[in-house]
């Protein structure tokens, strides 16, 4: 049953799954997403809209949309299984952890990932606080320009838009 607190991803491509799937991504929710009880209360306004989202190459883009369709393949390859069984941290399916490890390696060098990744959260998360902190200035990266150097235009969002729907007690919308 849907209600308003449900949110669709309009125009969502393989990529998206991919980055909204990855470590880089559930770090951000970890630390900007509200709590009910102990669940995530994800939000558009407050997590989806102020991810900072990588701007990848065409080859990086390309390599996180395989990784990601690999991802799904994997999860495929076990139809009988629930998420929940899935992602049981005890009994993870090798081929899924291999699966899961490819693109966050693909998804962390889309953002430039230092050699060897990011060894904590903590350190993914001041990363992608430092890269939105940047955009939200008008800059387009962590890193200073050299005097002199004229401010890049902001480039386009990469990501789709999330529609909140409709639904619910007296909801008197088309659908509601």
């Amino acid at each position: 049953m849907a209600s308003d607190l449900l949110n669709i991803a309009a125009e969502v491509e393989t990529y998206h799954f991919g980055i909204l799937t990855s470590t880089m991504h559930m770090a951000w929710v970890r630390g900007v997403c509200g709590r009910l009880e102990s669940r995530f209360r994800y939000s558009i306004g407050i997590v989806y809209n102020n991810f900072p989202w990588p701007d990848p190459t065409p080859a990086k883009r390309t390599a996180i949309e395989a990784a990601a369709r690999a991802l799904l393949d994997a999860r495929a390859a076990h139809f009988n299984a629930t998420l929940a069984d899935l992602y049981d941290p005890i009994a993870m399916p090798p081929n899924l952890v291999a699966a899961h490890r490819k693109l966050d390696q693909a998804v962390d060098a889309a953002y430039g990932a230092p050699k060897g990744g990011w060894a904590t959260e903590a350190q993914r998360l001041a990363f992608l606080f430092g890269l939105y902190e940047a955009r939200v200035s008008g800059a387009q990266t962590a890193l200073a320009l050299p005097q002199g150097t004229a401010k890049p235009k902001p480039k386009k969002r990469s990501q789709p838009k999330l529609i909140p729907t409709k639904g619910g007690p007296g909801d008197k919308s088309p659908g509601g």
